[in-house]
């Protein structure tokens, strides 16, 4: 699954539009990365460095809600944190949109 493209965007299709993405929080997992992030950072490299596919930055910043959810807006020098594994992740990402669907009574 790692080198494979995750559609974070699956959930959130309905007659083929996209419905806005709601913020999803990914908890904190004991099996975390934390990293120090400077200018030349980039999170695609990250990404790759940690799961084996450019892809998942988005999965980054979505841990990381303290910097607005735009990479640029990293101050340098901040610690972000990298959830890991990536399986293990995903599979939190995946139970926080089925929680914020039944919450917000979303049919999906």
């Amino acid at each position: 699954m790692a080198k494979q493209y995750y559609d974070r965007y699956q959930q959130f299709r309905n007659d083929n539009q996209v419905k806005v993405l709601p913020f999803i929080k990914i908890p904190i997992s004991d099996g975390d990365i934390f990293i120090g992030y400077t200018s030349r950072t980039r999170l695609d490299i990250v990404s790759n460095t940690y799961y084996g596919s450019p892809y998942y930055g988005w999965l980054i910043m979505q841990a990381n809600p303290e910097y607005g959810g735009l990479e640029f807006d990293i101050p340098e020098g901040s610690t972000i944190r990298v959830p890991f594994p990536l399986i293990s992740a995903l599979q939190s990402y995946q139970q926080e949109v089925k929680n914020y669907n039944v919450l917000y009574n979303i049919n999906s």
